[in-house]
């Protein structure tokens, strides 16, 4: 099975392809999203009385900064519903902080993250874009994409539907690893780091302007 991932500039523009994807006959249980949440974009409560995950007080101040362990708390959540949209939530990665993410993805990074913490391999997202086929190179363009404000929707494809998949996703404005990679390097970029401070708002509204 492959996977097939693509950045989106607009968490718009990625919830439109998810919806065309949907709309197209793949199991909502195949896609997964995961989107920068800087501009406060999605804040709704996850169906218990709760805010933004782990936000009993539902004021939007939630306590999943450390990521792995309120995040293993979204497993019922996420993925849920009709479609993999109706079961967004938030969470932490490292290097990322809060998230909006749904479906199998966000679960592997929640995983990966508590296996780093506990001595394994690579977490967070960066991990999970790794165990799920992505080469390295791959891995942390994908991750830096959404520390500058995108989204991400991957898709677990069965032979052929894999380019089934990658031309609806392309012609949804999505952007593949070698593309947006070599735009990040020309400023000198050169991997994703999870020590490194979130982007703020204001960079990421600089950061998608260079892209319109």
């Amino acid at each position: 099975m492959a996977t097939v991932t693509r950045l989106f500039d607009s968490h718009t523009e990625a919830l439109d392809a998810v919806s065309k994807l949907e709309a197209a006959g793949v199991s909502h249980d195949k896609i997964s999203l995961v989107s920068n949440n800087a501009d406060n974009w999605h804040s709704g409560t996850n169906g218990h009385g709760e805010g933004p995950l782990g936000d009993r007080n539902g004021d939007g101040e939630n306590d999943v900064a450390d990521g792995a362990g309120k995040g293993a708390a979204t497993g019922g959540l996420l993925g849920a519903g009709a479609g993999v949209l109706a079961g967004l939530g938030m969470l932490a990665i490292p290097g990322l902080g809060p998230v909006v993410a749904a479906g199998w993805l966000a679960s592997t990074a929640v995983g990966a993250a508590a296996g780093a913490a506990a001595g394994g391999a690579t977490g967070g997202l960066l991990g999970a874009l790794k165990e799920a086929g992505h080469s390295d190179e791959e891995a942390n363009v994908y991750s830096e994409g959404v520390r500058r404000g995108g989204t991400l929707v991957s898709v677990k494809a069965d032979g052929d539907e894999a380019d089934r998949i990658q031309t609806l996703l392309d012609q949804s404005r999505g952007y593949d690893a070698t593309t947006r990679g070599e735009a990040y390097r020309q400023s000198g970029w050169s991997r994703f780091d999870a020590d490194a401070q979130p982007y703020s708002r204001e960079q990421i509204e600089l950061e998608r302007a260079r892209y319109r």
